[in-house]
């Protein structure tokens, strides 16, 4: 009877430190996109989201174009670029460049309450703060499948031409995920690291996913939740490290060698940051049973509000409009650095600091400190600034912009 005993509790330790140890016993599912899709016949979906083959998570990025830009003519009436013209460094009148090239529009997928089709490529997203944006076409985002995980149904694939609207909400704490989620340390070429969840060659970002090459004996895929590092051998391939120990060599094809779409690290230090492979070394992934914040973390965006300051001196307070494009503290403010993209919010800002033609010093509340270039929110392709006060309103060039500074 005594070792009858001592089995049983033999047995239920053991299954103690099974259900402990199991890989989805404490797993936190809220950063999963949930919401319910409504269709033009009438019926609804409700579950886990996935936007085609890509976006699964609040923090992923919904990408198209703006159809109105209502800040366009404030700096200008016909919404031209300003430059100062000087001699000898003394100002002596203006130029203006009309032409405008077309405006992308990025939010996290946090930001939105809700997407409404209007038909083909148009649509319009309800903000969390109440805007109404409306867009058209722009990135594969409009027109994608979307996949539901119904409560009931189970998975379910819409197409978009079906589809009426899309309403967000917090995503359930018992729903059942359908994998866990990448995370791990990127290394690049100049041995900077980028830690946070990945999305690799911008799709696969679940476990589940797969990782596509060729190696001497064929074509091989592999599930992306067996893999414990990637690292770039050359342009055209990388070694594979999978858990079990064993080391292979993948080539030629775009997951694994110079035509990949980049590497997405969500880092808390900046946003998001992309990396091409040119600038990749290598990946470590790491096993954790989080995945990001969740819907009701994302709060009502606020309007952008600071002091501007020109080379002269002469400083502008009030609403802030950058680029004469974002104004809300939920939209990004984009540049390169080393090759490498960074999609910062506004609401990490603190300053910006024009250095030049094509660079700007970007100081973050966290306080890290950044330069960025390129990008057409940090150099000359800027179309300026508007400040609006309480009882006036000024457009501040970029060419005449010293320093911007956010409340």
């Amino acid at each position: 009877m005594k070792q009858l005993s001592r089995i049983w509790i033999l047995i239920a330790a053991m299954a103690a430190v099974a259900l402990v140890g199991a890989p989805d016993a404490a797993a936190d599912n809220r950063g999963f996109i949930y919401g319910t899709v409504e269709t033009e016949s009438g019926n609804t979906y409700r579950g886990i989201l996935r936007w085609g083959t890509e976006e699964s998570f609040w923090d992923d990025h919904f990408n198209s174009s703006k159809k109105d830009l209502p800040y366009r003519k404030r700096g200008r009436g016909d919404g031209g670029r300003r430059s100062r013209i000087k001699v000898f460094g003394v100002t002596v009148g203006y130029r203006w460049d009309d032409s405008w090239g077309g405006r992308q529009f990025i939010s996290r997928f946090g930001d939105i309450t809700s997407v409404e089709i209007r038909g083909g490529d148009d649509l319009e997203l309800v903000m969390k703060g109440g805007e109404r944006i409306a867009l058209e076409g722009g990135s594969n985002d409009v027109g994608a499948r979307i996949t539901v995980l119904d409560e009931s149904l189970g998975e379910v694939k819409v197409e978009w031409k079906r589809i009426e609207r899309i309403v967000f909400s917090a995503t359930p704490p018992d729903v059942k995920a359908p994998a866990r989620r990448l995370y791990g340390v990127l290394t690049t070429e100049d041995d900077e690291k980028f830690e946070g969840y990945i999305q690799w060659d911008i799709q696969e970002c679940l476990w589940t996913d797969e990782l596509d090459g060729e190696t001497e004996d064929g074509d091989l895929s592999i599930e992306m939740g067996k893999i414990r590092a990637i690292e770039k051998r050359n342009r055209h391939g990388a070694w594979v490290e999978l858990k079990d120990g064993r080391r292979l060599l993948l080539e030629d094809t775009n997951d694994v060698d110079h035509t990949t779409d980049g590497i997405f690290v969500e880092d808390r230090r900046y946003g998001r940051v992309e990396v091409p492979w040119d600038a990749f070394a290598r990946l470590d992934f790491q096993e954790v049973a989080h995945t990001g914040p969740g819907y009701d973390e994302y709060k009502p965006g606020r309007g952008l509000r600071g002091t501007v300051t020109d080379d002269e001196g002469r400083k502008y307070g009030g609403e802030i409009v950058f680029d004469l494009d974002e104004s809300r503290d939920w939209e990004l403010l984009n540049g390169e650095r080393f090759d490498i993209e960074y999609h910062i919010p506004f609401s990490m800002v603190r300053s910006i600091e024009r250095l030049g033609r094509d660079s700007s010093l970007v100081r973050l509340r966290n306080g890290e400190i950044v330069e960025l270039e390129d990008g057409t929110d940090v150099s000359d392709d800027n179309a300026g600034v508007l400040v609006m006060g309480p009882e006036s309103e000024d457009f501040v060039a970029w060419e005449d912009l010293k320093l911007l500074e956010l409340e």
